[in-house]
């Protein structure tokens, strides 16, 4: 029996060795489903194994040879190699979808253990000798993947080694801040939260990535995108700051120069935009009232600034709470001008309203119930404002009672 099996191994291997020198990807996909025909054991098998020998140019000796060796009894050893595995639990349904990790580091004989185990193939032995035919056993890439159950060695393969591994959609959506981001990306990362909100935090952190600062805030661009599972933190902001970084054409460049704005000083007044605003079609007028009151040295008094400084939002803004951060830089009732950066991620709309507010002299807006918002252009048009909209009025902005 052994001479039999260890017959069979010398004819697949002289046939690897052939298919080494030279063959194509396509030879050896023709050449796995030969093995596989002669696995079967059938007659019609073997004389489809010796027409496809001819057509691939090679002598059909090879493949007689093994299709003998396995087809006689004392081939029963190696027939019992190349069986079918049974999978624990059952196969999955063809066009189910399997999600299997590919560790670093993992060897091919692995690799397809966890197939077999995932029910993806159901001949190890064959399956590495097609890998083998190929020469990709050393070319699987590591990474989470998602794959039809059903799906052909050929594609199977294919994925693998070109790395198609399986992508996540994250969103970051206009407005958040770096704690809120951090917690969204955790998850892709697969570091603790608390982990990930002490990198991106840090003062210096956006001198790595060449952004204006202080730290990342208002810098990771809020959008949909796909990373794969346990990608790397650093890739994530590289992804983030470099769709930022997109939106900075030369044109706007000149149009904040225009403004006498800094880079850092338009995403700032962005992100309170971006903060005030329920509905983007208010976010001009809005502007507005910002750049008017910085034109005559009018304290902005923008109620998000203060909740940034507090630490995060609150049902209700108390003067109490107003007072506990006086002397806060991003307090903009106590501190003039811009404060120090951004106080979330703007989106583009709010960048495009901070760079061309609407041609208005408001200075005050006060929000309604609804969620819109009140434009004046003296206080007491304001206060007026203010007194119609206070029951069930959703907080007053700059100047508001």
């Amino acid at each position: 029996m052994t001479r039999w099996v260890q017959a069979a191994a010398t004819v697949i291997a002289g046939l690897v060795r052939k298919v080494r020198r030279g063959w194509t990807r396509a030879a050896a996909a023709g050449a796995a489903s030969m093995l596989q025909r002669v696995v079967a054991g059938s007659a019609a098998a073997t004389r489809a194994v010796g027409r496809r020998g001819a057509a691939l140019g090679w002598p059909r000796i090879a493949l007689a040879t093994a299709a003998g060796v396995i087809l006689l009894g004392g081939g029963s050893a190696l027939l019992r190699l190349a069986a079918p595995v049974e999978t624990p639990g059952g196969l999955p349904a063809d066009g189910e979808t399997v999600v299997f990790t590919v560790a670093p580091g993992a060897t091919f004989g692995q690799i397809t253990d966890t197939l077999v185990a995932r029910g993806l193939i159901r001949r190890p032995l064959f399956f590495r000798v097609y890998a083998r035919l190929r020469r990709d056993e050393r070319n699987v890439r590591a990474g989470t993947y998602a794959l039809d159950a059903g799906t052909g060695w050929p594609r199977l393969l294919d994925a693998l080694v070109e790395g198609r591994v399986r992508m996540v959609a994250v969103t970051i959506p206009e407005g958040f801040t770096l704690p809120r981001i951090a917690t969204r990306v955790a998850g892709i990362t697969e570091l603790p939260a608390d982990t990930v909100r002490v990198r991106l935090g840090g003062e210096d952190a956006h001198t790595r990535w060449n952004l204006p600062g202080p730290g990342l805030e208002g810098y990771l661009f809020p959008d949909t995108y796909l990373f794969a599972g346990g990608v790397p933190l650093d890739a994530v902001v590289d992804a983030m700051s470099e769709r930022y970084r997109s939106y900075w054409t030369s044109e706007r460049q000149a149009r904040a120069a225009e403004l006498g704005l800094s880079e850092r000083e338009v995403v700032t007044l962005a992100s309170i935009i971006q903060a005030e605003a329920r509905a983007s079609g208010e976010m001009p007028a809005i502007s507005a009232v910002y750049h008017n009151r910085l034109r005559i040295g009018m304290l902005l008094q923008a109620d998000p600034t203060v909740l940034y400084a507090l630490g995060g939002h609150r049902p209700r803004l108390l003067f109490a709470a107003m007072d506990s951060v006086a002397d806060h830089p991003y307090n903009t009732y106590t501190q003039g001008g811009l404060p120090p950066g951004p106080i979330g991620a703007p989106g583009a709309a709010a960048l495009d309203a901070a760079l061309h507010p609407a041609e208005v002299d408001y200075l005050y807006f006060v929000a309604n119930a609804d969620g819109s918002h009140t434009f004046s252009r003296t206080l007491s048009e304001h206060n007026r404002a203010v007194a119609r909209s206070r029951r069930g009025a959703a907080g007053a902005g700059p100047g508001g009672g």
